[in-house]
């Protein structure tokens, strides 16, 4: 019998320029979509967190803020909460840390892609979206050292290409796609 980590999953992080780019992927997710999707973008904290409400009246699959202990179930995006990390759990569970921010961000995107990394290993989907810093790197590294799948936004169309730049530099053997692109992509491994 197998699991939910057996099955996959699709991790994202984005930074400045987030909600443009993450309206362009995950509205045009289908109904059925077997994955799920975990996604960190960088909320400062004490900001309330928008992003449940906005694309839960946008997309086709269940969105919502990721809770504590919460079973992950396919076809259904989760939204880190703000000031928490959003860890997966080897058996299929989202867990939340308030551990020290990682590049000055909590939610960081290398807490989310390296433990889904350990969760998931070859059956993981990771992608890093627009953004001003260099999270998500070390974390798409990670995914890739696990034999997962690891997609970069071309940093030429992304809004704030150093988050996109500095995954292809860290992580060379990514797929720097348009993200037109990377839906076509989605849409082929779930």
């Amino acid at each position: 019998m197998s699991g939910p980590v057996d099955n996959g999953a699709v991790v994202i992080g984005a930074s400045a320029g987030a909600i443009q780019a993450l309206s362009r992927i995950l509205p045009a997710l289908p109904p059925g979509y077997t994955l799920p999707v975990l996604v960190v973008v960088h909320i400062p904290p004490g900001r309330r967190n928008e992003l449940e409400m906005l694309f839960a009246g946008k997309c086709q699959l269940p969105v919502h803020e990721a809770e504590d202990k919460e079973p992950i179930a396919p076809g259904t995006v989760y939204f880190a909460p703000p000031d928490y990390h959003m860890l997966v759990e080897r058996g299929g569970t989202i867990s939340l840390s308030t551990d020290e921010q990682v590049h000055f961000s909590r939610p960081a995107i290398d807490v989310l892609f390296e433990s889904a990394a350990d969760a998931y290993g070859p059956a993981l989907t990771g992608i890093v979206l627009t953004g001003a810093n260099d999270d998500g790197a070390a974390g798409l590294a990670a995914i890739a050292r696990a034999g997962g799948a690891v997609l970069v936004q071309d940093p030429a169309s992304a809004y704030a290409p150093a988050m996109p730049e500095a995954a292809i530099q860290l992580c060379p053997t990514a797929r720097v796609l348009s993200l037109d692109a990377i839906v076509e992509r989605l849409l082929k491994v779930g």
